[in-house]
């Protein structure tokens, strides 16, 4: 009874939340804004041929060149400066994921590839939102708000703004180390590289002639997916398609919870998915959720704050995801609605500093990094969950969002992969990644470095093959080091 009163509390205060009413001010536009608004702009022409100069300062043929510097920090040692503030019992987990594949070292390593891209030279000076974990597993397919599929970037973790030519770099070196993990050989995998940076470039030259308003509204939907694969990996596509339609709430409801005493309750399996009492800092987790909620609720338009005041909390666990992201702090909620059969299930998750940050002098806009990956998303993503939003507690910052709502993927499993379909959906994942950098970017000026020959594809292939050698020395490293014991490397199957 103590237990439903306090979440009862916790939704009282989104209530009045939602009937308090705050006059804004708007203040009078700036003479740096309107000065803005008044000077002349470039035209795409001109744009394009200020990209093309850029060729002389840094000419296409270096972006393949890699080479590790002579300082380059230990591997091992930046993972174990990432570990620090991360909850500790999570993070042998961590490692033994990464230590399955050097593919998903790749996945967990943005950190130390971050390093690396910023001490192997200069870049175009052409600045996007980057992703800044851009890898071939980082891409799938989710609902709009109007609950049409959708093929794009989903996981914003890193983002930050930054050189476009990053997110192409790790794009492509996770090709070749995704690639090798499959099965395939060198020949497909320089096939799917030449296939990504091709459609980069045709993609990028395509929206830089865009009106602004259309480029904003472009997205990569169900039957552009469709439409642009052959016979065979379009078979494949509907199938991934087909089971994200099927992944409700209801679906999560009949998959993430038993029925206990005539109430769903999340399943547990420890120490996966754990039911806590109290937060790392001892805070009563009902009290935790209640203080994130607030905060999180201020971050919702007006339209989702009066949506999910129809929901009360019916459960809540702690959950480990991903790779990369094993050991910072995830929650699962499950809310109910109208009637049993109307659940809501939102992910709660923390979002630490990119790994960025450090080579980019900070240049994130938000110090709330919570608000910064929600920003990031929203700037370039252009299907957001409606629920999409940040809170913080106890300094900690998160965002929120819903649970597996009509969200599929490519499994990379060699068992059941069809390799020959690999080039093809490399050029979707670059696809997705030019439009995200056009919206967010100059695409006349990327397409006028990027060009319409070759050069740049060749680049990126000899860039990609170095950059998997490397990943493959430090994945060596890494199970090195929990070989002789410096690093404590969990047992997933146990």
């Amino acid at each position: 009874m103590k237990r439903r009163l306090v979440w009862q509390t916790i939704i009282f205060k989104f209530t009045i939340f939602n009937r308090i009413n705050t006059t804004i001010n708007e203040p009078i536009m700036s003479h740096e804004i309107l000065n803005h608004f008044k000077s002349k702009q470039l035209s795409i022409e001109e744009r394009f041929a200020a990209g093309k100069e850029l060729r002389k300062k840094f000419p296409r043929i270096k972006q393949g060149e890699y080479k590790p510097a002579a300082d380059r920090a230990d591997p091992v040692s930046i993972l174990e400066g990432q570990a620090k503030t991360r909850l500790p019992d999570l993070v042998p987990i961590r490692y033994a994921r990464m230590l399955t594949s050097p593919f998903a070292f790749l996945r967990g390593a943005a950190a130390i590839m971050a390093a690396d891209l910023s001490a192997n030279g200069e870049t175009t000076g052409i600045t996007v939102q980057t992703c800044g974990d851009m890898h071939v597993a980082n891409f799938g397919v989710f609902a709009s708000a109007e609950r049409n599929l959708i093929f794009g970037i989903n996981d914003f973790d890193e983002t930050l703004p930054g050189p476009w030519e990053w997110d192409l770099k790790r794009l492509v070196a996770s090709i070749v180390a995704a690639g090798r993990f499959l099965g395939a050989d060198k020949d497909l995998c320089r096939e799917s590289v030449i296939a990504a940076v091709s459609t980069y470039r045709k993609k990028m030259k395509e929206y830089a002639y865009k009106g602004n308003m259309e480029l904003w509204y472009s997205t990569i939907n169900a039957k552009d997916v469709l439409k642009a694969l052959n016979p065979a990996a379009r078979k494949a596509a509907d199938r991934i398609m087909s089971k994200a339609r099927q992944r409700t709430h209801m679906q999560v409801l009949g998959k993430m919870t038993d029925l206990v005493d005539d109430k769903f309750r999340l399943k547990v399996n420890a120490p996966f998915i754990v039911r806590e009492t109290h937060t790392q800092s001892g805070r009563p987790i009902e009290e935790a959720l209640g203080m994130l909620l607030e905060s999180y609720f201020k971050s919702l338009a007006h339209d989702r704050k009066t949506l999910l005041k129809n929901y009360r909390i019916a459960d809540v666990t702690r959950k480990i995801v991903g790779v990369g992201s094993v050991g910072t702090r995830c929650w699962i909620i499950f809310l109910t609605g109208n009637n049993p059969n109307d659940p809501l299930f939102l992910q709660v998750k923390e979002a630490q500093p990119s790994v960025l940050e450090l080579f980019l002098n900070g240049s994130s806009l938000h110090t709330d990094h919570g608000r910064r990956v929600v920003e990031g998303q929203r700037l370039i993503q252009g299907a957001p969950d409606i629920f999409l939003g940040w809170g913080e507690l106890d300094g900690l910052h998160f965002y929120i969002r819903q649970l597996r709502d009509m969200k599929g993927g490519v499994e990379f499993d060699p068992k059941t992969v069809k390799l020959e379909n690999m080039p093809q959906y490399s050029s979707l994942c670059a696809w997705a990644l030019a439009l995200a950098h056009a919206k967010s970017g100059d695409a006349a000026m990327i397409a006028g470095y990027a060009g319409n020959s070759g050069e740049l594809d060749e680049a990126m292939v000899n860039f990609a093959f170095a950059y998997a050698d490397q990943t493959e020395k430090d994945f060596n490293a890494l199970a090195a080091a929990a070989k002789n014991g410096k690093i404590k490397v969990a047992d997933e199957s146990a």
